[in-house]
């Protein structure tokens, strides 16, 4: 259970009853007012408050991960007092009312002034060979406060061990002065050696592949990474702002396709559009400067398009989190990406005020995180309310009956983009 309220400043009230609650079709799993992690000892905490090194209302989850009994919550260091950045817990034994996060590997691995451990994780992804892919931003701070204190780097566990089993530095000519990347996703092939890994410039523009056979990466520049000017205003919880240089962020990976390669999907924060590039094409380095041609546009999704996160999972279906909409969009690739083939299968104007990140398990449970980040960056959020919410259901079980259903596809399964 967290610790008594007391030891905390007076802002922080009791928490709301009459949970777990259900958001349309999707089921509340934690909730907190705010995010309180697990120390060495109750000492070590108020110590750590005292000293401001844990500052409650400055820890705001931001991306989620599962593998096993595990949950992986990352928190970014946008100002002081974030204890752990890489956290977890097991989402079996821990309680709905805000459980405490335990540290990643260890409270010593998330020391902010040491860069072989991990300064500010934003999206965590897992491969099919049990490792756990962490691209350290090695950032503290937001927007004109952001202070490169480490390199960008990943590190990789063999979750099986808990041990890191690789680092790697990105090169000075993988990013430039305006790189922030936040999303990635992890493409493993034949073997767990024949691995490659995307990474999404937002404000610098670029897409970073990282080769884990050669240990060696190199950037792709495109006019598709770039912000919409049109799509650059914003209204979510409330508060209308303007994110209007954010590009390339959110990334899917499809199954293979007859060629043996994957579709890489993304989009551009500030965009309605979703694009495409195929992996036969990322994989080879000497297409970085030559391949304006091998990428594609797709249709738009219309106003209120904003999308962040997205995962396809096995049977083909995209699932997506909509900003503007407080809801959870799907598709099914083997249809046409269009208006009409694509479904909203949960929507909760006050459970999921930004769905920050959404994920497909192998056990084909969807679960997707809100945390109010608008409120957070561009006002103030109230730490009396449940603030963050994580929620789950069974994917088949969203899409049955919409769009989405596999069973409403007609003719032979096919990718059609």
């Amino acid at each position: 259970m967290p610790a008594p309220v007391a030891a905390y400043p007076s802002k922080f009230g009791a928490v709301p009853t009459g949970y777990p609650a259900k958001t349309n079709n999707l089921v509340e799993r934690f909730r907190w007012r705010f995010v309180d992690y697990e120390f060495p000892s109750e000492e070590a905490r108020y110590a750590a408050i005292a000293q401001g090194a844990y500052i409650p209302e400055n820890n705001l989850p931001v991306g989620i991960e599962l593998w096993q009994d595990k949950m992986f919550i990352s928190v970014p260091r946008w100002a002081g007092g974030v204890p752990s950045t890489l956290n977890y817990l097991p989402v079996d034994a821990a309680p709905v009312d805000e459980p405490r996060l335990i540290p990643y590997p260890d409270l010593a691995g998330n020391a902010i002034e040491d860069c072989d451990a991990l300064t500010t994780v934003y999206r965590i992804r897992v491969d099919e060979c049990d490792r756990l892919w962490v691209l350290d931003s090695g950032t503290v701070g937001i927007g004109n406060t952001t202070q490169q204190v480490c390199p960008y780097a990943y590190h990789v566990f063999d979750l099986r061990t808990n041990q890191k089993i690789r680092k790697y530095q990105l090169k000075d000519d993988d990013i430039n002065a305006n790189t922030f990347i936040a999303n990635i996703a992890v493409d493993v092939g034949k073997t767990c050696d024949d691995t490659f890994v995307y990474a999404s410039d937002e404000l610098g523009y670029g897409l970073i592949v990282y080769d884990f056979a050669k240990d060696d990466s190199y950037r792709f520049e495109h006019g598709f990474f770039f912000p919409d000017p049109l799509a650059g205003d914003f209204n979510i919880g409330g508060i209308n702002f303007q994110w209007s240089a954010e590009g390339i962020f959110g990334m899917a990976l499809s199954a293979p396709q007859p060629s043996g390669f994957k579709t890489l999907f993304f989009h551009s924060l500030a965009s309605n559009r979703e694009f495409f590039v195929s992996t036969e094409v990322l994989k080879n380095k000497e297409k970085k400067d030559e391949s304006y041609h091998d990428f594609s546009v797709l249709p738009s999704r219309g106003p209120g398009g904003h999308v962040t996160s997205q995962v396809i999972d096995e049977n083909g279906i995209m699932f997506f989190n909509l900003i503007d909409q407080n809801a959870i969009g799907c598709w099914d690739t083997r249809k046409p990406y269009s208006k009409e083939n694509l479904a909203v299968v949960a929507k909760d104007d006050e459970g999921l005020i930004f769905p920050s990140d959404v994920r497909v398990d192998r056990t084909g449970t969807l679960w997707a995180i809100s945390d109010r980040m608008p409120v957070h960056l561009e006002a103030s959020l109230d730490f009396r309310d449940i603030n963050f919410r994580v929620f789950f259901a069974p994917a088949q079980a969203l899409i049955a009956g919409t769009v989405c259903d596999p069973a409403k596809v007609k003719t032979n399964p096919q990718y059609l983009y």
